[in-house]
């Protein structure tokens, strides 16, 4: 994927900078823009390139965080009841 930034003049004349949009080529991210800012100007364009996301779950380090972690102390009864105020 590559991301592409575009700084656009609307139809109205208003100046409108830093629109990202990611897409597989710049023509789907032109469509893009103008599906949203329809007849618009396309002042700038810049591209950067994207690389995917590999990193997975690693069930195992989860596994093992989660007991790592420290049980809650269990809770006094005598907390709940106080004698004397039904």
């Amino acid at each position: 994927m590559v991301r592409y930034g575009f700084n656009i003049r609307t139809r109205s004349g208003q100046r409108v900078e830093n629109i990202s949009i990611m897409a597989p080529s710049l023509a789907d991210a032109e469509r893009r823009l103008r599906q949203m800012y329809d007849r618009c100007q396309i002042v700038e364009c810049q591209t950067q390139a994207v690389g995917r996301r590999v990193d997975g779950l690693d069930l195992a380090a989860v596994i093992e965080l989660i007991g790592a972690s420290e049980a809650p102390p269990p809770l006094a009864a005598e907390s709940f009841y106080k004698p004397g105020t039904h």
